[in-house]
């Protein structure tokens, strides 16, 4: 084993890059992909970026990436995630109002007692939403690696979710018009990867990453292991080198739930 130490945002629509160099860290030395920490992989992340988080519920979330993200203070950040505040850190994003922008299945903690504070700042209009079907939110971001340019789905047909957007019957159904996913980067974590970048995910944990990785210009992956190439056998090869352009080693965290 080896360890080692002009953005396109989800619409597609081209925007102005606000940077924050007072914050940044300076470009940082790196070993191909390798990069020495989860802030040095995050240093040219912009304010207003729109950013993947791979992840279901605890499973899979780049958590060394988030809370390096938190200290680095970028802001107006567009979050494309499963689910915000159930055993993740993407809620403590919102403590010092970091997230403007929300796409994601789950914005409210599995809890009556207790609301994330990513709903408590949308319900008085400081964040926005876009509420997504969870097959739906899975789709749109694979089509946003496929090159799809739309599906149809009868997926929140006839709800207040298809409001606005066009549909049409098929086969007898009502099926709404859904446009891909895409983010400026995605953040992933994987169990295992070698310096290419090719990567191994444990069980569950592949869900939203390994469709993230192709749907992103820039993935930066959190992983507990670097090996050398060739340690991975290639039938455990959950996302190809070719999708990920950082690797950063980060520790194994015990989710965080809120009752």
């Amino acid at each position: 084993m080896q360890t080692v130490a002009g953005m396109v945002p989800a619409g597609g629509v081209a925007r102005p890059v606000t940077t924050a160099s007072d914050r940044r860290t300076s470009t940082p030395t790196v070993e191909g992909k390798v990069y020495p920490s989860p802030a040095a992989a995050l240093h040219d992340v912009p304010d207003g970026a729109t950013i993947m988080f791979g992840g279901f519920v605890s499973a899979g979330k780049p958590d060394n990436l988030i809370l390096a993200l938190i200290e680095l203070g970028v802001t107006g950040i567009t979050a494309i995630a499963n689910n915000i505040g159930n055993g993740d850190h993407l809620d403590d994003l919102c403590e010092k109002r970091q997230i403007a922008r929300a796409i994601t299945s789950f914005a409210i903690r599995a809890s009556a007692s207790r609301g994330s504070r990513f709903e408590e700042q949308y319900r008085v209009g400081e964040v926005q939403l876009e509420l997504v079907p969870q097959g739906t939110l899975a789709e749109r971001i694979r089509a946003g690696g496929a090159g799809i340019g739309g599906f149809y789905t009868p997926a929140a047909a006839g709800t207040a979710l298809a409001e606005g957007k066009e549909s049409r019957v098929i086969d007898g159904r009502e099926h709404v018009l859904e446009y891909p996913l895409r983010a400026d980067f995605a953040l992933l974590k994987a169990t295992r990867a070698d310096t290419a970048g090719n990567l191994s995910y444990r069980k569950v944990a592949k869900n939203f990453n390994m469709a993230m990785a192709t749907a992103a210009e820039i993935v930066i992956a959190e992983v507990e292991e670097i090996v050398a190439v060739g340690e991975i056998d290639p039938e455990l090869v959950d996302t190809p080198g070719v999708y990920v352009d950082r690797i950063v080693l980060g520790e194994r965290r015990a989710p965080e739930w809120h009752t």
